[in-house]
Parts: structure tokens; C-alpha cells; sequence
């Protein structure tokens, strides 16, 4: 029989023992057990990942997914000789609030995403480079296409063969995306510094020593020929796999590219345009001009300097800008130098020294857009004959305008020859003849001062009135007068009434224009209908 004493020992030692059995059982439940958490409750702290919407598992934390999302792909395009994907899925998370629950092993998750995404390569794909010049986009079958399309492009500038064009990774980017580099053929890349002209890099040589003195400098200073080529666009070409039915053939992708394409360009319209010299210069027909802006009723619509003109222009997609160095002898004119007259009227104008032209040689960097000259900088000149500009006086005072002497009538005889009415015989006429009832108002085509108001022998009764830009007008066979000579009348003003006074065969009015006496055809400068 156990003594008490002895019975509390054991009891306390079995209890001992069940206390550290329990604690090495929670040990094991613990290091064994899923990925329980718990959680302070502070918002959401677990996340569920879907692409396109399809979970994928489940982390504590949004940038874990995002990091679990690029690994997947890296890993996907390493294992496709690193091809880019032209439409991924879209990685989404939705957070909750949880006190204690489980969440997926990252690997786990990897594998979920990286099955999706693999997913999304069906059967029918192909490998491809997406060449993206500004909008347009063509796909060709591999980059040696890509390589192979650029470089004809520069090389249809660059006949000797000088400059290579070179995709490289633009590493600035995350997908796969290159841009085209062009350098000169034989250099190696590190000789040269790299200059980014538009979508492309150029390769130029050296700079040229300018710290030459200026009495050193003549033109074996200068190195000429291409100084830089590339491409005046954004261009990227871009790895992927498409349907192979989006794969187009070479000379098509070509096409698309590098023909000309009628692309809408705005015209501001600047000092001393007209339509039809807008015409001339961006070479499209005036008609079309006019169809192509409402503002334009017909060529005779008026324009302002800085108004903006919608236009057509034939230019590829893809342009090629190049810079060249060279020497040329020419003869040249200098500028027409204007002297302003303000007391005369714009249609007068004198020549005060005659031109002469100039000769000289230069040295000139001209930067074109493929054909066409955008830009050019006299390096050096030499000046073998000096040119001497041409220097006219003109007015600046808006000339008179002229109106239709009489309210309705009809012309009865025009200017020029015809038989005589009194004698048959041919003779000339110096004026119009608007037959009109007798008493009709006459009144001034424009203004100006009366030198004749009374009888005139065959006018019968005449008005003549001096304008201020050296023209005479004449009415003729009036039946009244009403001003007097010396008298100055604006235009429009009623001067006298129509009759048939003089030699005349009825009632009319014969209208004259006169400039330094010489009659001409008054309808060359008044609308007579």
C-alpha cells in the first residue's frame, strides 16, 4: 500500500508527461500542417489571382502576384527562343479580410499562371516581326524580313552601300521590342558615337576640326558624301507569334511601307500666297484644293496669311532622312530689293537698278527627306563674280475700283472693230455702247475730279472724269449733265442721264475707259452684265 506522499509524486510527474506530449504534438501539427496563417485584422490580407478572370491561387500580398506573374512569362519566352506574345492575359487580384486561413505555395501559383499564359500559344501560330511605323503595322515571317525591308529602304538613298542598318533590343522596354540602328558598314560600334535620328540611330563620322584658322579654310577641309542616315518615323519591330494567316508576303509588307501614300497635310498659308502659287508648290491641282477645304468656294476665294489649308501630299509611310556634304558652283540671283511708296497706288511700280547675276562655289550640309530638300547650311563659300540685286519702287495705296455706270441696259455694241453705223465703212470703237431708255441715271464708275462736263462734237454730251490711279472715264450721248468741271464726285454718284444726243442711232450709253489717252476695253477692268 502506497503511503499519500508517494501517490501525489506519480501524480505529478504523469502530468509532466502529458504536458510535454501535447506541446511535441502541436510542434509536429505545426511544422506539418498546409500554410495556415493567421492575421491581425487590419483589411484585406489574402489575395486570389485570375488571368482573364480563371483563379489561380491565392497569396498575401498583390506585388507577390504581379512578381509570380512576370516570372511565368520570362520563363515562358526563355523556352520560346524569346519570343514576346502578342495578347497575354490580364492579371487581376480580389483581397479579403481573414483572421486565420490558408494560402497557396508560390510555386503553385507559378505553375497555374504559367499554364494559362502557354495556354494562349493555340496551334496555328507562327513566329513573326511586327514592323510599327507610326500607325501602321505590317508583319513579316522572321528579322532577317525586318532587317532585309529597312535596309532597302536606306540603301535606295545610299547607292554605294555605306550604311547598315542593325536591329537591337531597346532595353527600356519590358517585351521584347528592337529598334533599327543605322551605322556605317565597315566601322565597328564602338568607333563611333550612336546619335538617334527620328525612329532610327545614325552612325556619323568624327567631328570635323573647326578650330581651324579661318584663312586655313578652303574645301579640302571638308569631308564629303552621307554624313547620317535613319529614319524620320518611330520604328519598332516587334517579336511575337500571330496567326499565319497575318503574315504578310515580303514585297507586300514592302509596299505598304515605302509607296507613295496620299497623306492629308495642313498648309499655313503665309505673306503674298494665292491659291493657284499654293497650287504650284505642293504640286496638287487647284480643283482639288478646293474640294478639299469648305472654306473655298473657287479660285478666287480669299485667303489670310496663317489660315490653315487641308492638302493631299504623295509620301510613304516610312521616310528615309539623310544628311549630305557637298561642293557646288552655281550662278545666283540675290533678291528683288522693294522700295515703298506710300503715296502711290499699288499697281505702279518702277525699276530703279537692273539685276545682275552672281557666281560662287560652296560647301553646303543638306539634310533631306528621302528626294526632297528640307534644309540647307552653307558650311563655306567662295564668291568668283559678286551678284547685284534688282531694286524697284512700288506703291503701297490700294487703287481705285470701278462699277457698272447704270443700273440695267444691254450691251449693244462692244469695244474694238466693227462697220460704222453712219457709213459702213470699218472703223474702231473706244468704248462699249449700253443701250439703256433715255433719262436713265448715269452715275461716276468710281471717283474722282470732272476735266469735261458739256457738248463734245460726235459725243454729243460728254462727261469726262480723271480718277486718282491715272485713268479717264467717258460718258458719252447723254440727254443731261448735272456736275461741272473741276467738281470732284464719289463713286456712284448720278453725274448725268442717259440720251442720244450726238451721233447716235438711239438712245444709249457709250462708256470709255482711257489710261495716258489710250482707250482700252472697258470691260477688262468693269463688269458690264
Amino acid at each position: 500500500m502506497r503511503s499519500k506522499g508517494t501517490t501525489t509524486r506519480l501524480h505529478k510527474i504523469r502530468s509532466v508527461t502529458r504536458l510535454r506530449t501535447a506541446i511535441f504534438i502541436c510542434g509536429l501539427f505545426l511544422l506539418f500542417m498546409p500554410d495556415v496563417h493567421w492575421w491581425a485584422p487590419e483589411g484585406d490580407n489574402r489575395f486570389t489571382v485570375f488571368l482573364d478572370g480563371v483563379a489561380m491561387g491565392t497569396v498575401d500580398d498583390p506585388a507577390k502576384a504581379e512578381m509570380i506573374y512576370r516570372d511565368a512569362r520570362r520563363e515562358l519566352e526563355a523556352s520560346r527562343e524569346g519570343m514576346g506574345f502578342m495578347q497575354l492575359p490580364e492579371l487581376t487580384t480580389t483581397g479579403e479580410e481573414l483572421i486565420r486561413g490558408e494560402i497557396d505555395r508560390e510555386e503553385d501559383v507559378r505553375q497555374a499562371v504559367k499554364a494559362a499564359i502557354s495556354s494562349e500559344l493555340t496551334t496555328g501560330y507562327s513566329k513573326a516581326y511586327s514592323i510599327k511605323v507610326g500607325e501602321t503595322m505590317v508583319n513579316v515571317a522572321g528579322a532577317d524580313e525586318a532587317t532585309k525591308l529597312l535596309q532597302e529602304t536606306i540603301s535606295e538613298y545610299d547607292p554605294s552601300g555605306e550604311f547598315k542598318v542593325d536591329l537591337v533590343a531597346d532595353h527600356s522596354r519590358e517585351l521584347n521590342v528592337l529598334i533599327p540602328r543605322v551605322g556605317r558598314a565597315e566601322q565597328e560600334e564602338e568607333e563611333k558615337p550612336v546619335l538617334e535620328l527620328g525612329g532610327g540611330a545614325a552612325v556619323t563620322d568624327d567631328e570635323q576640326n573647326w578650330d581651324l584658322e579661318e584663312e586655313d579654310i578652303g574645301f579640302d577641309s571638308f569631308d564629303y558624301g552621307i554624313e547620317e542616315m535613319g529614319f524620320s518615323e518611330s520604328v519598332e519591330v516587334v517579336e511575337a507569334y500571330l496567326p499565319s494567316d497575318a503574315i504578310e508576303d515580303y514585297e507586300e509588307a514592302r509596299g505598304r511601307l515605302t509607296d507613295l501614300q496620299e497623306l492629308k497635310q495642313v498648309y499655313k498659308v503665309k505673306s503674298g500666297d494665292t491659291l493657284s502659287k499654293i497650287a504650284l508648290e505642293v504640286g496638287l491641282p487647284l480643283d482639288e484644293i478646293i474640294a478639299l477645304n469648305e472654306t473655298l468656294e473657287n479660285e478666287n476665294s480669299i485667303i489670310n496669311v496663317d489660315q490653315e489649308l487641308l492638302i493631299t501630299v504623295p509620301e510613304p509611310e516610312l521616310s528615309v532622312v539623310w544628311t549630305e556634304t557637298t561642293r557646288d558652283d552655281e550662278v545666283f540671283d540675290l533678291p528683288v530689293e522693294y522700295i515703298y511708296n506710300d503715296e502711290w497706288f499699288t499697281n505702279k511700280s518702277v525699276t530703279l537698278q537692273q539685276p545682275s547675276a552672281g557666281y560662287h562655289e560652296t560647301v553646303s550640309l543638306i539634310t533631306r527627306k528621302n528626294d526632297e530638300e528640307m534644309e540647307r547650311e552653307v558650311l563655306y563659300e567662295e564668291v568668283g563674280v559678286e551678284a547685284v540685286a534688282k531694286v524697284v519702287e512700288v506703291g503701297t495705296m490700294i487703287p481705285p475700283t470701278y462699277i457698272k455706270p447704270l443700273s440695267g441696259g444691254r450691251i449693244s455694241s462692244g469695244f474694238g472693230g466693227r462697220r460704222s453705223p453712219f457709213t459702213g465703212a470699218a472703223s474702231s470703237h473706244a468704248g462699249v455702247d449700253i443701250a439703256t431708255p433715255t433719262g436713265t441715271p448715269i452715275w461716276a464708275s468710281s471717283g474722282g475730279t470732272v476735266v469735261w462736263a458739256g457738248w463734245n462734237g460726235g459725243y454729243g454730251n460728254l462727261v469726262s472724269i480723271n480718277h486718282p490711279d491715272g485713268r479717264q472715264t467717258r460718258y458719252a450721248h447723254l440727254s443731261k449733265v448735272y456736275v461741272s468741271v473741276g467738281q470732284y464726285v464719289s463713286q456712284g454718284q448720278v453725274i448725268a442721264a442717259s440720251g442720244s444726243t450726238g451721233q447716235s442711232t438711239g438712245p444709249h450709253l457709250h462708256f470709255e475707259m482711257r489710261i495716258g489717252g489710250v482707250a482700252y476695253n472697258p470691260m477688262d477692268y468693269v463688269n458690264l452684265y
